[in-house]
């Protein structure tokens, strides 16, 4: 039973932070796009959207539906191969500092005023012995109907 401490412990922490993200303002009909700031700490590194191997948990923006803004296309950097000695081949990862965007499309009937729209980012961190399970973070973008 003590050995799995330091594994629960280590499983609460963040590996990966979303900054603050700007207000969006649109007008009905129109598009808006958002950069969503995102961090890796050092010495940690999480799959890319865009896996090398299926089993691998990609990194993944999904957003709920608000009414008055549609989601759109979600733009992610490139990735980059790295080579770990825990994988036979080189993986897609994100490290550091990235932005991912986010496209949305002000619906036609959408009220005018304010609002939040609620999203998520999964994902999974890994550094260079071991990969953590999977989290999910919560992101929020106000947002103003013109």
């Amino acid at each position: 039973m003590l050995v799995c401490l330091p594994v629960l412990a280590q499983s609460t922490k963040q590996y990966l932070t979303v900054g603050e993200l700007p207000k969006v303002a649109g007008k009905r009909s129109a598009s808006v796009q958002v950069k969503i700031p995102v961090s890796v700490q050092a010495g940690f590194h999480v799959n890319s959207n865009t896996p090398s191997d299926e089993y691998l948990i990609p990194l993944k923006v999904t957003w709920k539906s608000t009414g008055a803004l549609e989601g759109g296309q979600i733009a992610y950097p490139k990735p980059s191969l790295e080579k770990y000695e825990f994988a036979e081949k080189p993986l897609s990862v994100f490290t550091g500092d990235f932005s991912v965007v986010a496209n949305f499309k002000v619906a036609a009937n959408a009220p005018a005023g304010p609002g939040v729209a609620v999203g998520q980012l999964r994902y999974q961190a890994c550094n260079d012995r071991a990969c953590f399970p999977p989290r999910t973070i919560e992101i929020s973008l106000p947002y103003q109907v013109q």
